[in-house]
């Protein structure tokens, strides 16, 4: 129910289209890219999608790219074999794997090695992998959403994205616009807001003055 589109707090012509686009975005099986800055709601929405899907009994995963060091996020995505590398006592299931049937979310995916660019596109187009360290091709059914604040484009030009690996991730695209884009969603949101925390902290409070909403309407919203 948290993942219901009606849920979503969109009282902005911008957001209402977001919102239309995801919908018919979730009935498909196709890879999708989510754009925007920090804070926008990549995270959030990539679950709406999933949870509106035909995907939705199976698994949802989400990584996030850069909270994983480089030297480990590959046997994280794809799994190694026990005695792959120091330290790897025993056999792990990667999150692809683990996946199989539903849907990864990569978060801050403009941030991944060419290297592994180079992995991921194989299984965007084959659904199969090898863990680190083994040599059985392993075929998991996944369908991939991936996210960033990066202008994908620009790094593609400079050289930190690979052409083919941006054109077969940048299938179906939504851009989510900041609060500043979409000044009407910010009373709506500040007052839900408000009603959530006045349910969990138990307390009685009406709402926001004029003064103080003027204030939000007025703020950059960066992040």
């Amino acid at each position: 129910i948290i993942y219901s589109f009606d849920r979503i707090v969109s009282h902005s012509a911008a957001m209402k289209g977001v919102i239309a686009t995801l919908e018919k975005f979730s009935e498909t099986d196709a890879t999708i890219l989510i754009t925007g800055e920090t804070g926008t709601g990549k995270s959030f929405l990539s679950g709406s999608i999933h949870f509106n899907s035909n995907r939705r009994k199976k698994p949802f995963v989400k990584i996030n790219c850069t909270n994983i060091p480089e030297t480990l996020l590959e046997s994280e995505l794809f799994g190694h074999q026990r005695g792959a590398f120091t330290g790897a006592n025993k056999t792990r299931v990667g999150r692809f794997e683990q996946a199989n049937g539903g849907t990864v979310f990569l978060d801050e995916i403009g941030e991944l090695s060419l290297d592994l660019q180079a992995k991921l596109l194989r299984v965007l187009d084959e659904k199969s992998f090898e863990r680190v360290g083994g040599n059985q091709t392993i075929v998991s059914d996944v369908r991939l959403i991936a996210a960033t604040n990066r202008v994908l484009e620009e790094q593609v030009a400079g050289g930190k994205i690979r052409e083919d690996f941006y054109y077969r991730i940048n299938v179906l695209t939504v851009h989510l616009p900041p609060l500043r884009e979409r000044r009407a969603c910010i009373e709506p949101l500040a007052n839900h807001l408000l009603d959530k925390s006045c349910r969990s902290l138990r307390k009685n409070i009406d709402g926001f003055s004029p003064a103080v909403i003027e204030i939000f309407k007025s703020y950059s919203w960066p992040g």
